[in-house]
């Protein structure tokens, strides 16, 4: 596949070295939390997440999607995308909403439109409405440079705010049940700095991921995680079982060793995952009991949703707290980076930051799953100058937000 880029992704990076300004940690007033109105899961979701996270009321934003998970892109600017818009602009939150929360019963992926590279998960298009706020150009075709990516360094990280990046941090709170969703919210509210890293390579190769899982285990080591808390397993086994997880890294259903859909870990609250497989969030939708993971030469009739391959929500259900995944093949390179999202989650940065650091592309397959508030080491509050910056005096519009319009409204650099 072509490598297409955006263009502008490379232009916000160096904005941002203009626009930098160190941030601290947000709360639940930079939140706008998405319900579907069509959907009674997505209702009750989003309740209960509201009054756990005690989101605003004037910050939770109903939208008319169709209670599917796949739509076309029609639909999705129809019933997502503009309502999302609609919402921010009511409240003049574009620079104080940091976090867009979506819940189960929103639809989750976005078919192909008649052009390659056109499909995309909801969540990671959703990272871009800051800027069709702002007027900036959108091609539909191919994948954009993240500005946030790799944020993080030994020197320390950046933390999320419009001062510097203009995109929003999606998450989603889904899982197979509202029992498995509410676990998911209840198990962030207290999360553990204890537990083990476990980084399980498909075999001692020297090859992406593979290199990533030892980078991590480098890093952590540099922070002053004690090797003892650190699993780098470089044999061809697949590692079950594992005792008081918090960070779990592997190939998943791409490792060819055997193992069955759950990892039969025990997991500590706070705990993250990630893995590099393709189609792992394909679904949120439970497949039948007596399914397993296989192979892609197994018989079509043997996969479920199309794929052969793992399931995060699997893992939800099993306990972690946070989890990345993809809906449509994405290729390796934009996989999650565990050598990004452990020690960014360890140097203070919540779930949602940890997370989208380690994701090199927006408007892409990833989404991430969790309460994006969640942070097992937080930092101090944001400042309020940065939370929720005044309007500018001349534009009536957030401070930031009219920084950046006057920055790129006018471009039209596009992929």
């Amino acid at each position: 596949m072509p490598n297409r880029v955006h263009r502008l992704g490379g232009l916000l990076c160096f904005l941002a070295l203009f626009l930098c300004e160190s941030g601290l940690a947000q709360g639940p007033e930079n939140v706008l939390l998405v319900i579907n109105q069509n959907s009674q899961i997505s209702r009750q979701v989003a309740e209960y997440y509201r009054q756990r996270r005690k989101v605003p009321e004037a910050q939770v934003c109903s939208i008319p999607a169709p209670e599917q998970e796949a739509i076309d892109r029609d639909t999705f600017d129809k019933t997502v995308r503009v309502p999302v818009i609609d919402c921010l602009k009511r409240g003049r939150l574009q620079d104080r909403v940091l976090y867009i929360v979506l819940t189960k019963g929103v639809p989750l992926k976005i078919l192909a439109s008649g052009h390659p590279n056109t499909q995309a998960s909801v969540d990671s298009e959703l990272t871009l409405v800051y800027q069709d706020m702002l007027g900036v150009p959108r091609v539909l075709e191919g994948k954009v440079l993240n500005p946030y990516f790799a944020r993080v360094s030994a020197r320390g990280v950046a933390r999320f705010s419009h001062r510097e990046f203009p995109i929003y941090l999606v998450t989603r709170l889904d899982g197979y049940d509202m029992a498995d969703i509410s676990g998911l919210i209840d198990r962030a509210q207290s999360p553990s700095k204890d537990g083990q890293f476990v980084l399980d390579l498909d075999d001692n190769a020297n090859k992406p991921g593979n290199s990533w899982l030892r980078a991590t285990a480098a890093r952590l080591e540099a922070l002053g995680i004690p090797g003892s808390r650190i699993t780098l397993d470089t044999t061809p086994k697949f590692l079950t079982g594992q005792k008081n997880v918090l960070g779990y890294a592997s190939w998943g259903s791409n490792d060819h060793s055997d193992h069955s859909r759950y990892l039969g870990n025990t997991w500590v609250n706070g705990a993250l995952i990630g893995e590099f497989v393709s189609t792992d969030a394909r679904s949120f939708l439970a497949p039948p009991k007596d399914w397993t993971i296989g192979r892609w030469a197994d018989p079509p009739g043997t996969f479920f949703d199309k794929s052969p391959q793992s399931l995060i929500a699997d893992y939800i259900h099993e306990g972690v707290t946070g989890a990345t995944g993809n809906v449509i093949e994405p290729y390796l390179d934009a996989c999650i980076r565990p050598q990004l999202l452990f020690p960014a989650y360890v140097q203070g940065l919540n779930l949602a930051e940890s997370y989208w650091t380690a994701l090199p592309y927006l408007s892409w397959q990833s989404v991430v799953i969790g309460d994006p508030l969640m942070a097992a080491f937080p930092g101090p509050k944001l400042p309020a100058s940065d939370a929720d910056p005044p309007l500018d005096p001349k534009t009536k519009l957030p401070r930031f937000f009219s920084q950046w319009k006057s920055l790129l409204g006018k471009r039209s650099v596009r992929r």
